[in-house]
C-alpha cells in the first residue's frame, strides 16, 4: 500500500463542491445519497453516479437532498431515478435480510436459499454481500454460529447441548474445527480456559515493559504497558481462568526475540503465532500484515483492500481489538488526513514505532 503522506506535505483539502465535482466526474457511486447534482440546460437533477454524459461545470448545482433540487424547479433523472431508494441501498438492505436470515437460523442457510430470499442470483448476491460485509456469506454464518457456540459454552447444561444448539449438524465436526473456534477445546472455553496453560514473561524494553505470552500453538499476546503488574492484569483478562504461568528459562530466548523486535520492528518477527479473533479481524489482521515497515495506510485503505469499502469503523475496532502488538502492525494504519488516531498501547508508541520503522532501525 502507498505510504500515507505527513500532513506538511499535503495539499490543502479542496472545498466541497470540488470535491462533489470530481465525484460526478468519476461517477462514484459511494457519494449517492451524500448529495445531488442539476443541469441548467436539462432542468434534471441526478445522483454522483448517474451513466448521463457530463455536464459542462458551468450548468452544475450541487443539491443536499432531492426535495431541495426539486424545489428549485428540477425534475428527477429517468436513467438514475434520484427520486428512488439507488441500486447501492437496495443492495444494502438486502444484504441486511440476509444478515437477519443467516443471524435467525439454526443452520447456516445455503448461498441459493439467501439469493433466492434477495430476489438475485447466487453469483450476484454473493459479490454484494462480501463487497458489504467484507467476508462471504459462508464465513459470516461461520462467524455467527461460532458466537452462538462460545455464548453457549457459558450457559448450557452440557457442552454437546451447546454445540447443537449453535446450528453444528454433529458434535465431531465441532472438535474437529474448535481450536480455531475457540482457540482451545470446548471444555477448557466453558471453563474459561481452565485447562488452557499460558507461559509468559515480561521485560523492560525502550517502550516501557512487553510481555509475551504463548499456548501451545504459538505466541498468542504481546502487549505493551507501563507495569508489569499491569501486563499481567490485562493478560489474565483475556484468559480468566487459565493457568499463566513463567516461562522459565527456556523462554528466554523467545522472549529475547520479541523484545528485539519492539526495538527493531521493521526487521519481523519469525514466530508462530496463535491468532484468535472473528473471520472479519483475521481480514482486518492480515492486511495490516502486508502493509511495508516504514509505511503507513489509513483505515480506508485497509477497508478498500478487504473489498468492504463502507466499513471503515469496523477496520477501527478490528485494529483495536490486536493483542499482538507489532506482529500485526495495527500501528501502521493511521486517519485520512495523516493523524495518528487511536492505538490500544498509546500514542506515543505508536509514534515511536513509526519513527522507528521509517529510520529504519
Amino acid at each position: 500500500m502507498p505510504q500515507t503522506a505527513s500532513p506538511a506535505s499535503r495539499s490543502p483539502a479542496p472545498e466541497p463542491e470540488a470535491v462533489r465535482w470530481e465525484a460526478v466526474l468519476a461517477r462514484d457511486g459511494d457519494f449517492d445519497g451524500d448529495f445531488y447534482y442539476s443541469v441548467a440546460t436539462t432542468s434534471v437533477y441526478c445522483r454522483p453516479s448517474c451513466p448521463a454524459r457530463r455536464p459542462k461545470r458551468a450548468n452544475v448545482r450541487f443539491h443536499d437532498t432531492a426535495a431541495l433540487a426539486e424545489a428549485a424547479g428540477f425534475r428527477p433523472c429517468k436513467r438514475c431515478k434520484p427520486d428512488q431508494l439507488s441500486a447501492t441501498a437496495q443492495h444494502g438492505s438486502k444484504v441486511v435480510q440476509a444478515c437477519r436470515l443467516i443471524e435467525a437460523a439454526e443452520a447456516p442457510p445455503s448461498l441459493q436459499a439467501l439469493a433466492d430470499a434477495a430476489g438475485l442470483s447466487p453469483s450476484h448476491f454473493h459479490r454484494l454481500f462480501k463487497r458489504a460485509t467484507g467476508v462471504t456469506p459462508r464465513a459470516y454464518a461461520c462467524a455467527k454460529r461460532d458466537a452462538r457456540v462460545r455464548a453457549g459454552l457459558g450457559k448450557s447444561a452440557t457442552v454437546t447441548q451447546a454445540i447443537y444448539d449453535a446450528g453444528f449438524n454433529s458434535s465431531g465436526r465441532f472438535y474437529a474445527i474448535s481450536p480455531d473456534v475457540l482457540g482451545m477445546t470446548p471444555g477448557a472455553f466453558r471453563a474459561g480456559g481452565a485447562d488452557e496453560r499460558l507461559r509468559c514473561a515480561v521485560s523492560a524494553c525502550s517502550l516501557g515493559f512487553v510481555l509475551v505470552a504463548t499456548s501451545d500453538k504459538g505466541v498468542c499476546a504481546i502487549l505493551l504497558g507501563d507495569t508489569p503488574a499491569a501486563l499481567i492484569e490485562d493478560l489474565g483478562r483475556q484468559f480468566p481462568r487459565a493457568e499463566i504461568v513463567d516461562g522459565g528459562k527456556d523462554f528466554a530466548d523467545l522472549a529475547t526475540k520479541v523484545i528485539e523486535f519492539v526495538e527493531t520492528p521493521g526487521a519481523g518477527l519469525d514466530l508462530p503465532l496463535d491468532i484468535r479473533g472473528t473471520a472479519f479481524q483475521h481480514r482486518v489482521w492480515e492486511a495490516l500484515r502486508r502493509i511495508p515497515a516504514g509505511t503507513t495506510a489509513s483505515y480506508a485503505d485497509i477497508a478498500k483492500a478487504i473489498g468492504a469499502l463502507k466499513s471503515v469503523r469496523a477496520v477501527a475496532g478490528a485494529c483495536a481489538a490486536n493483542k499482538l502488538a507489532m506482529a500485526i502492525p495495527c500501528h501502521r494504519v493511521v486517519r485520512s488526513d495523516g493523524g495518528l488516531s487511536g492505538y490500544r498501547w498509546g500514542p506515543m508508541r505508536k509514534r515511536a514505532l513509526l519513527d522507528r520503522e521509517k529510520s529504519g532501525r
